[in-house]
């Protein structure tokens, strides 16, 4: 006998905004109301939004980029009611598949303008610009980048738990503290307190939404306790992911789904950006998080991963001094930039201009590591970049031979900078 089809828990509209959709939200909270309910042990598919609600276009100008309201991301799908579950257990989530949508077959990575979101390299990059890729099977190839095609690690950005009450407090009172203490010396923000502007709060009644409003914690960072956006490009298929319960139900929730991201997501818009569907399993383990001593999600990887040679990546290595030639101690994230940095002079040998560069380096597989954080003054990070995603050599003995690599989509009218020379 034929077994029943996979039951979706969630659908989505592609020609509605996230905030207009009442199965997806955008805040952390424990009052959140289930937007389904999910029995341990059933499997089960869950459509989500990209992470912009629907905000960018397939086109080749970057004004979408340029003008993204930064108030109105992350609409994850949920929160799902995982049957018999209770504060103190584990939630086990299986990543059984990830896909595109079949009526949306392509992504987008972005960099964002510096005075609306920046990026890792804003410093140097601070113009908008957008790389559309069309996504076609397991491969994903860009007009916007051309001579280039990469198997996509398809993965979910966030996935996570529901706050209680006490553990959304803390959060809210870390990142506050934070923000008393140093935004003072910093350009940009140093952390993301709940803002009551464009929060959306799934199904709630207007006077619920308020209080989740006022409260919530937003989805930007990752968080210890419940994981979130961590973006993690190796949680694909067959992926098991450990979570620790604190509401009953658990509320979990899902989205921000990528066809394919180098290790950093560093353009911040960095990945291949998707509306999608994931397909998952729950279980429970009882008192799982005395059990794993589960402070923060835990996960194995599934046996889905790039399988580009070990020996086929060119590498990249970067320390902790900055552009400025200034020493800084066991920096890892003054290392990873100059990483990055070391990456786009090196590629621009062969025609592609710098923010081509950054946007592949943030879309395409990357492998980066940290090297080494012990031999003060320096951290080491390297930055590999597999050589067979490029249908040309780009190996030091290979000819650096310069092409025509066109451009990627930028605002119409602005004037952009594309080489920046660095020390």
């Amino acid at each position: 006998m034929p077994s029943e089809p996979i039951r979706y828990v969630t659908k989505v509209d592609l020609t509605k905004p996230g905030d207009q959709q009442p199965q997806v939200h955008n805040r952390w909270h424990p009052d959140v109301p289930f937007s389904e309910t999910i029995k341990p042990g059933e499997t089960v598919k869950i459509e989500c939004l990209d992470w912009t609600g629907n905000q960018i276009k397939n086109n080749d100008t970057a004004d979408d980029i340029l003008n993204v309201d930064l108030t109105r991301i992350h609409y994850l799908s949920g929160p799902f009611n995982i049957e018999g579950a209770e504060p103190g257990d584990a939630l086990v989530v299986e990543i059984k598949d990830v896909q595109p949508l079949e009526r949306q077959p392509w992504g987008y990575c972005g960099i964002f303008h510096k005075k609306n979101g920046g990026g890792f390299l804003d410093k140097f990059y601070p113009e908008a610009a957008k790389a559309i890729f069309d996504l076609e099977g397991i491969h994903a190839t860009s007009r916007h980048i051309p001579h280039v095609k990469f198997t996509g690690l398809i993965h979910p950005g966030i996935m996570g738990t529901a706050p209680s009450a006490e553990v959304l407090q803390e959060w809210n009172s870390r990142e506050s503290g934070l923000i008393k203490e140093i935004q003072h010396a910093h350009d940009m923000a140093v952390a993301n307190a709940p803002l009551e502007t464009n929060a959306h709060a799934g199904s709630a009644d207007a006077e619920l939404a308020a209080k989740i409003a006022k409260e919530g914690a937003r989805t930007i960072p990752g968080r210890p306790e419940n994981g979130g956006n961590c973006d993690i490009k190796n949680l694909s298929r067959g992926s098991k992911c450990y979570f620790p319960v604190y509401v009953p139900g658990a509320k979990f929730s899902v989205g921000d789904l990528h066809f394919s991201q180098g290790d950093g997501e560093i353009s911040f818009c960095g990945a291949i950006e998707m509306p999608g569907v994931i397909t998952i399993q729950t279980s429970i383990i009882k008192g799982g998080i005395e059990k794993l001593s589960l402070k923060s999600p835990i996960f194995i990887p599934g046996d889905v991963q790039n399988h580009y040679g070990p020996s086929r990546y060119l590498t990249f290595e970067g320390f902790s001094v900055d552009e400025e030639g200034k020493q800084q101690f066991l920096c890892a994230t003054t290392a990873y930039r100059q990483a990055c940095i070391r990456a786009i002079e090196y590629l621009r040998k062969f025609g592609y201009n710098d923010y081509q560069i950054y946007l592949l380096l943030s879309s395409a597989p990357i492998e980066g590591h940290v090297a080494g954080i012990v031999d003060v003054p320096n951290a080491c990070t390297t930055i590999g970049i597999p050589m067979d995603i490029f249908d040309f050599d780009i190996g030091p003995e290979g000819g650096l031979e310069k092409q025509d690599m066109g451009n990627c989509a930028l605002v119409e009218g602005a004037k952009h900078e594309l080489i920046y020379e660095y020390k």
